[in-house]
């Protein structure tokens, strides 16, 4: 079964409904401690279940914003209607619609649009990746010192996540690290070579499923921090270009074991300095 020609419709449908709320400056709303939500999160994810109710009847559906449809079936959907709500809310131009299908429990189609870009990402097992029609592969950057790469921090209870050490040793050891707020175009600009490398903790499977296989697609890597399989469920999520994947996997092994972390610096010394 082809499925990605629908997904991208589908997508595509969502992606234009979202930037006219985008245009309009919806209202936030919050559904935990900073979890935002806006109207237009619901409407997609409605809007995405009422095409996929109608093209495949027998699916089942796992979506953000609450959608479950557990039947049993062979087919099942992971849809993200709006990755980066909190870049939406605040009018940050960086978000993406993201739908992924299993089939028997292995991931077989993707598809992540980013409407503001008008850039539609897919994949199909076996088949490779693509941008608007074009293939993509990821980067051929070898040398981790050389790397750019991206992460991600929980929306809430960012105070108990210990990825700003992670951050800090990366960020000394690559040509830079980067955090736009979008774990679906992170996962899309590993595949598509802009980024050769990507981690994040404790993400959703509809947040990695469509990403994961497009990197995967495209040539890429990727793997829980011990370089084990990823895992839909995965607390952990670490892709690359598949060249710097064992650097990465070791400087996580080194940051996890408390090996050579570097000092984080001083406020306090810098306003000494300033003031002088």
């Amino acid at each position: 079964m082809n499925l990605v020609p629908a997904m991208q419709s589908i997508a595509r449908e969502a992606g234009a409904l979202l930037m006219g709320y985008f245009r309009a400056r919806v209202t936030i709303e919050y559904k935990g401690d900073a979890d935002l939500v806006t109207v237009a999160d619901r409407k997609s994810e409605a809007c995405i279940l009422e095409r996929i109710r109608q093209q495949f009847p027998m699916h089942d559906v796992m979506g953000e914003e609450g959608t479950r449809i557990e039947s049993g079936s062979d087919y099942k959907w992971y849809v993200d209607p709006l990755d980066g709500t909190t870049n939406f809310a605040h009018g940050f131009p960086v978000f993406c619609v993201s739908l992924a299908v299993e089939y028997r429990g292995q991931r077989v189609a993707a598809v992540i649009y980013d409407p503001t870009r008008d850039e539609l990402f897919s994949a199909e097992k076996g088949g490779g990746a693509q941008l608007n029609g074009g293939p993509i592969h990821v980067s051929v950057t070898a040398n981790l010192g050389e790397c750019l790469v991206a992460t991600g921090f929980p929306s809430h209870k960012r105070h108990k996540s210990p990825n700003i050490y992670f951050y800090h040793q990366l960020t000394l050891r690559t040509h830079g690290v980067r955090r736009a707020g979008s774990a679906a175009l992170d996962l899309c600009n590993v595949a598509a070579g802009r980024f050769d490398g990507f981690w994040e903790f404790n993400l959703n499977p509809w947040d990695t499923a469509a990403g994961v296989l497009i990197v995967e697609e495209a040539g890429g890597r990727v793997t829980d921090f011990s370089g084990g399989p990823f895992q839909i469920a995965s607390q952990e999520t670490l892709a690359s270009n598949g060249l710097v994947h064992d650097a990465l996997i070791h400087e996580f092994q080194q940051i996890f074991a408390g090996r050579g972390l570097e000092e984080l610096a001083s406020p306090v010394a810098y306003a000494k300095d300033r003031s002088l």
